[in-house]
Protein backbone atom coordinates (compact mmCIF):
# COMPACT_ATOMS: atom_id res chain seq x y z
CA UNK A 1 0.00 0.00 0.00
CA UNK A 2 1.66 3.93 -1.10
CA UNK A 3 1.09 5.75 2.01
CA UNK A 4 3.41 8.98 0.78
CA UNK A 5 3.86 9.55 -3.11
CA UNK A 6 5.20 13.19 -5.09
CA UNK A 7 2.75 14.14 -7.71
CA UNK A 8 4.17 13.67 -11.31
CA UNK A 9 4.36 17.58 -11.52
CA UNK A 10 6.61 17.70 -8.32
CA UNK A 11 9.06 15.34 -9.56
CA UNK A 12 9.20 16.96 -12.88
CA UNK A 13 10.04 20.66 -11.24
CA UNK A 14 11.91 19.30 -8.64
CA UNK A 15 14.75 16.67 -10.19
CA UNK A 16 17.26 16.52 -7.17
CA UNK A 17 14.19 15.56 -4.76
CA UNK A 18 15.01 12.23 -2.89
CA UNK A 19 13.13 11.32 -0.32
CA UNK A 20 13.07 8.43 2.92
CA UNK A 21 10.04 7.00 4.46
CA UNK A 22 10.04 4.82 7.63
CA UNK A 23 6.80 3.95 8.61
CA UNK A 24 6.88 2.98 12.50
CA UNK A 25 4.31 1.39 14.36
CA UNK A 26 4.08 0.18 18.68
CA UNK A 27 6.64 2.89 19.55
CA UNK A 28 6.87 3.62 23.21
CA UNK A 29 7.52 7.45 23.07
CA UNK A 30 7.29 9.66 26.04
CA UNK A 31 9.37 12.78 27.41
CA UNK A 32 12.64 12.09 26.44
CA UNK A 33 15.27 10.23 29.01
CA UNK A 34 18.45 11.60 30.11
CA UNK A 35 20.46 9.09 28.07
CA UNK A 36 18.63 10.17 24.60
CA UNK A 37 19.07 13.97 25.92
CA UNK A 38 22.79 13.20 26.14
CA UNK A 39 22.40 11.76 22.56
CA UNK A 40 20.76 14.49 21.62
CA UNK A 41 23.15 17.35 23.49
CA UNK A 42 26.66 15.50 22.50
CA UNK A 43 25.20 15.82 18.87
CA UNK A 44 23.91 19.64 19.38
CA UNK A 45 28.16 19.71 20.61
CA UNK A 46 29.25 18.40 17.58
CA UNK A 47 27.15 19.66 14.97
CA UNK A 48 27.70 23.46 16.48
CA UNK A 49 31.77 22.41 16.50
CA UNK A 50 31.46 21.27 12.82
CA UNK A 51 29.78 24.33 11.07
CA UNK A 52 31.84 26.55 13.18
CA UNK A 53 31.80 30.27 11.37
CA UNK A 54 30.08 28.55 8.04
CA UNK A 55 27.56 30.10 7.18
CA UNK A 56 24.43 28.04 7.04
CA UNK A 57 23.74 29.38 2.89
CA UNK A 58 27.09 27.80 1.95
CA UNK A 59 26.27 24.16 3.32
CA UNK A 60 24.98 21.88 0.00
CA UNK A 61 21.66 20.24 1.92
CA UNK A 62 20.41 23.83 3.28
CA UNK A 63 21.36 25.43 -0.12
CA UNK A 64 19.64 23.11 -1.95
CA UNK A 65 16.21 23.05 -0.12
CA UNK A 66 16.88 27.33 -0.35
CA UNK A 67 17.12 26.87 -4.30
CA UNK A 68 13.73 24.55 -4.13
CA UNK A 69 11.82 27.09 -1.65
CA UNK A 70 12.59 30.38 -4.25
CA UNK A 71 11.68 28.12 -7.24
CA UNK A 72 7.88 28.19 -5.68
CA UNK A 73 8.15 31.46 -5.15
CA UNK A 74 9.06 31.44 -1.15
CA UNK A 75 11.64 33.34 0.16
CA UNK A 76 13.91 30.75 2.27
CA UNK A 77 14.91 33.81 4.41
CA UNK A 78 11.46 34.55 5.45
CA UNK A 79 10.31 30.95 5.47
CA UNK A 80 13.19 28.60 6.57
CA UNK A 81 13.33 25.22 6.06
CA UNK A 82 13.06 22.29 8.89
CA UNK A 83 16.63 21.83 8.91
CA UNK A 84 17.90 25.05 8.20
CA UNK A 85 15.18 26.58 11.80
CA UNK A 86 16.68 23.96 13.72
CA UNK A 87 20.71 24.60 12.90
CA UNK A 88 19.75 28.30 12.82
CA UNK A 89 18.12 27.83 16.66
CA UNK A 90 21.58 25.87 17.29
CA UNK A 91 24.04 27.91 16.03
CA UNK A 92 22.37 31.33 17.67
CA UNK A 93 21.15 30.18 21.11
CA UNK A 94 23.51 27.51 21.51
CA UNK A 95 20.53 24.55 21.78
CA UNK A 96 17.55 23.08 20.62
CA UNK A 97 15.06 22.21 23.29
CA UNK A 98 13.85 18.64 23.81
CA UNK A 99 10.29 17.72 23.01
CA UNK A 100 9.78 14.14 23.33
CA UNK A 101 11.75 11.19 22.38
CA UNK A 102 10.66 10.63 19.23
CA UNK A 103 10.98 14.41 18.05
CA UNK A 104 14.41 14.98 19.73
CA UNK A 105 15.55 11.41 17.50
CA UNK A 106 14.29 13.00 14.43
CA UNK A 107 15.70 16.15 14.98
CA UNK A 108 19.27 14.63 16.09
CA UNK A 109 18.97 13.41 12.71
CA UNK A 110 17.85 16.53 10.54
CA UNK A 111 20.86 18.81 12.63
CA UNK A 112 23.72 15.29 11.79
CA UNK A 113 22.55 15.04 7.96
CA UNK A 114 21.31 18.87 7.36
CA UNK A 115 18.21 17.59 5.93
CA UNK A 116 14.18 18.22 7.23
CA UNK A 117 13.08 15.02 8.94
CA UNK A 118 9.54 15.30 10.10
CA UNK A 119 7.64 12.73 12.25
CA UNK A 120 3.63 12.30 11.53
CA UNK A 121 1.39 10.84 13.60
CA UNK A 122 -0.48 8.66 11.79
CA UNK A 123 -3.71 8.18 13.62
CA UNK A 124 -4.88 11.46 12.29
CA UNK A 125 -4.07 10.91 9.03
CA UNK A 126 -6.56 9.70 5.57
CA UNK A 127 -5.07 7.39 3.69
CA UNK A 128 -2.19 8.17 1.29
CA UNK A 129 0.22 11.60 1.84
CA UNK A 130 1.07 13.00 -1.54
CA UNK A 131 3.58 16.05 -2.02
CA UNK A 132 1.89 18.74 -4.51
CA UNK A 133 1.32 22.28 -5.70
CA UNK A 134 -1.36 23.83 -3.63
CA UNK A 135 -4.71 25.18 -5.11
CA UNK A 136 -4.88 27.90 -2.63
CA UNK A 137 -8.60 26.49 -1.20
CA UNK A 138 -7.09 23.39 1.04
CA UNK A 139 -7.53 23.71 5.07
CA UNK A 140 -4.19 24.31 6.82
CA UNK A 141 -4.18 24.26 11.47
CA UNK A 142 -0.32 25.74 11.96
CA UNK A 143 1.61 23.90 14.80
CA UNK A 144 0.29 25.24 18.47
CA UNK A 145 -3.04 27.27 16.67
CA UNK A 146 -6.88 26.37 16.34
CA UNK A 147 -7.59 28.05 13.57
CA UNK A 148 -7.52 27.11 9.88
CA UNK A 149 -6.06 29.07 7.02
CA UNK A 150 -4.74 28.65 3.38
CA UNK A 151 -1.97 28.25 1.59
CA UNK A 152 -1.11 30.00 -1.10
CA UNK A 153 -1.02 28.79 -4.92
CA UNK A 154 1.83 27.04 -6.03
CA UNK A 155 3.09 26.59 -3.02
CA UNK A 156 4.50 22.85 -2.39
CA UNK A 157 2.19 21.09 0.35
CA UNK A 158 1.70 17.88 2.12
CA UNK A 159 -1.88 16.84 2.02
CA UNK A 160 -4.42 13.54 3.03
CA UNK A 161 -6.73 12.00 0.77
CA UNK A 162 -9.44 14.40 2.58
CA UNK A 163 -7.15 17.73 1.25
CA UNK A 164 -6.16 18.04 4.75
CA UNK A 165 -2.56 20.00 4.17
CA UNK A 166 0.06 18.53 6.74
CA UNK A 167 2.41 20.58 6.16
CA UNK A 168 3.20 24.06 4.45
CA UNK A 169 5.79 25.00 2.26
CA UNK A 170 7.25 21.91 1.79
CA UNK A 171 9.29 21.27 4.88
CA UNK A 172 8.63 24.64 6.68
CA UNK A 173 5.71 23.73 9.13
CA UNK A 174 3.78 20.47 9.77
CA UNK A 175 0.32 21.10 10.96
CA UNK A 176 -1.43 21.02 14.56
CA UNK A 177 -3.32 17.63 13.36
CA UNK A 178 -0.12 15.83 12.35
CA UNK A 179 2.61 16.56 14.61
CA UNK A 180 4.19 13.54 16.80
CA UNK A 181 3.21 13.79 20.45
CA UNK A 182 4.79 11.47 23.65
CA UNK A 183 1.46 9.42 23.32
CA UNK A 184 2.28 8.85 19.83
CA UNK A 185 2.12 5.16 18.65
CA UNK A 186 2.20 4.79 14.96
CA UNK A 187 4.60 7.04 12.72
CA UNK A 188 5.37 8.47 9.35
CA UNK A 189 8.76 9.81 8.93
CA UNK A 190 9.71 11.16 5.85
CA UNK A 191 14.07 12.39 5.25
CA UNK A 192 14.11 14.82 2.19
CA UNK A 193 17.39 15.86 0.15
CA UNK A 194 17.17 18.67 -2.32
CA UNK A 195 21.14 18.93 -3.50
CA UNK A 196 23.27 16.59 -5.60
CA UNK A 197 24.01 13.13 -3.50
CA UNK A 198 21.24 13.96 -1.68
CA UNK A 199 19.91 10.18 -2.01
CA UNK A 200 23.04 8.69 -0.71
CA UNK A 201 22.54 11.15 2.60
CA UNK A 202 19.19 10.08 2.90
CA UNK A 203 19.87 6.32 2.84
CA UNK A 204 22.23 6.49 5.61
CA UNK A 205 20.53 9.24 7.34
CA UNK A 206 17.40 6.33 7.74
CA UNK A 207 19.65 4.06 8.95
CA UNK A 208 21.23 5.84 11.86
CA UNK A 209 17.21 6.52 12.63
CA UNK A 210 15.76 3.30 12.45
CA UNK A 211 18.35 2.17 14.78
CA UNK A 212 18.38 5.17 16.85
CA UNK A 213 14.14 4.07 16.99
CA UNK A 214 14.34 0.72 17.61
CA UNK A 215 16.95 1.12 20.56
CA UNK A 216 14.95 3.76 22.32
CA UNK A 217 11.36 3.35 21.58
CA UNK A 218 10.90 -0.27 20.01
CA UNK A 219 8.06 -1.07 17.86
CA UNK A 220 8.56 -2.14 14.19
CA UNK A 221 9.98 -0.53 11.13
CA UNK A 222 10.01 -0.16 7.12
CA UNK A 223 11.31 1.83 4.60
CA UNK A 224 11.26 3.32 1.26
CA UNK A 225 12.78 5.22 -1.05
CA UNK A 226 11.49 7.78 -3.59
CA UNK A 227 11.19 9.26 -6.23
Amino acid sequence: MTVFNYDSEIITRFPLVAGAVILGSGLHNGPTPADVLDLYRMEQKTVSEKIGSTPLSELPTLAGWRAAFRSFGVDPTGYRSAAEALLRRLTKKGDIPSINTLVDLCNLISIRYGLPVAAIDRKRINGTITVRFARGDENFVNLNQAEADHPAAGEVIFTDEKDVVIARRWCWRQSEESAAREETTDVLITIEAQNEGGRELVKSAAADLRELLKTHLGGDYTQTFLP
